[in-house]
């Protein structure tokens, strides 16, 4: 059964939503009013453990209604435990995740999954081996009356394109086949979001770029909310509208592809999304001194008041600032160059003297 995908749509039938070509029918979770700005998916501050250190902690961020939205990282940052969290397959140690606007889960309270209104399609699950491809798409629609059941089912076989393969079953399909098989299925009953575990894993190279692209469509087609698992950088910066890189559980950055590839915030996301090579520099003012030139800094400037207090009386004070910082005047007979101000941490080193913060008592010795 190896390269199967497995597609399951967790929903209890609640509300009425318009789904792809015009349909009708009914969804889990609340509808909101206007689904063009609305949040779909929202996470506050969420930690989770196993009885050790934090798999994810103090994770935040928002997914739009119907953006694409991936979650990248290396193997063991917290990535497939983010996607269980929103599914409602764990519960958060602390923190909140809403989905709709409505509050799913939190420390003292978890909705079940099954009222969650959330599609999933998971990378080493079969299809169901006995029923049918129209079978398998059909089975998160039971409640529905057989003609609209069966209008659906149509309408996400030739979405997917595999209208001609309806009465197959799962073993008379290639992977490709099987895994726009589980995407329809995931899709029939309208998801509030479809989580992804990284669903190309098992294909082989040239299938999952061709998967990649058909997903991509699909997925646009349908006009649905969709978080993406995966480790591999070419396949969020494909299918994504925005990426959302994770290392150790904690997250590193959040923006569009180009941003992230262009623009990374640290040096792990950096070296993580493409080859790079580092050089250690000095900042001074809004100029980062290195051995092979002189950079513009581009990091946060915040012009603040020089508040430096002398280590010893009588001796100049020469200071550099930790993180992001700003050359402002001199006092106590600070050389111009070695004075900043603090743009983020606040804190100061000097040479003769042990670390203080910003605006405290100046150190005794």
């Amino acid at each position: 059964m190896k390269g199967q995908s497995f597609g399951l749509m967790l929903t209890a039938p609640r509300q009425r939503l318009q789904g792809p070509s015009g349909i009708a029918y009914n969804t889990g979770g609340p509808v909101p009013g206007n689904l063009d700005s609305f949040v779909a998916v929202t996470l506050r501050q969420v930690s989770k453990s196993f009885g050790g250190p934090h798999v994810i902690e103090d994770l935040s961020f928002q997914v739009a209604h119907k953006e694409v939205f991936a979650i990248l990282g290396p193997s063991g940052c917290g990535k497939t435990t983010t996607l269980r969290l929103i599914a409602g397959l764990e519960q958060p140690d602390s923190g909140e995740i809403s989905l709709n606007g409505q509050i799913v889960a939190s420390p003292s309270h978890s909705l079940p999954p099954e009222k969650r209104g959330v599609g999933i399609v998971f990378q080493d699950y079969a299809l169901f081996p006995h029923l049918s491809v129209e079978q398998n798409v059909a089975f998160g629609l039971r409640s529905f009356a057989a003609a609209r059941r069966g209008k659906i089912v149509r309408t996400m076989l030739d979405m997917v394109g595999m209208g001609q393969y309806a009465r197959r079953y799962p073993h008379e399909l290639s992977g490709g086949q099987q895994q726009r098989v589980a995407l329809a299925r995931s899709l029939a009953p309208c998801p509030v979001v479809l989580l992804l575990d990284e669903p190309f894993s098992n294909l082989d190279a040239d299938m999952r770029t061709q998967m990649r692209q058909e997903v991509q469509g699909i997925l646009k087609e349908a006009q649905t909310t969709a978080v993406l698992v995966t480790h591999d950088q070419e396949e969020a910066f494909v299918l994504a509208d925005r990426v959302a890189l994770l290392n150790a559980g904690r997250l590193e950055q959040v923006g569009t592809p180009e941003e992230i590839y262009h623009h990374p915030a640290t040096r792990f996301v950096a070296g993580f999304v493409g080859e790079a090579d580092f050089l250690d520099g000095t900042i001074m003012g809004a100029t980062v001194v290195t051995e092979v030139g002189d950079f513009p800094y581009l990091g946060p400037l915040t012009p603040t008041t020089c508040n430096w207090y002398p280590t010893r009386k009588g001796n100049p004070l020469s200071c550099s600032a930790i993180s992001g910082a700003r050359r402002t005047s001199t006092p106590y007979g600070c050389p111009q160059d070695n004075c900043f101000t603090a743009a983020n941490r606040l804190r100061w080193w000097c040479p003769w003297a042990r670390p203080f913060e910003y605006g405290r008592p100046p150190p005794t010795s």
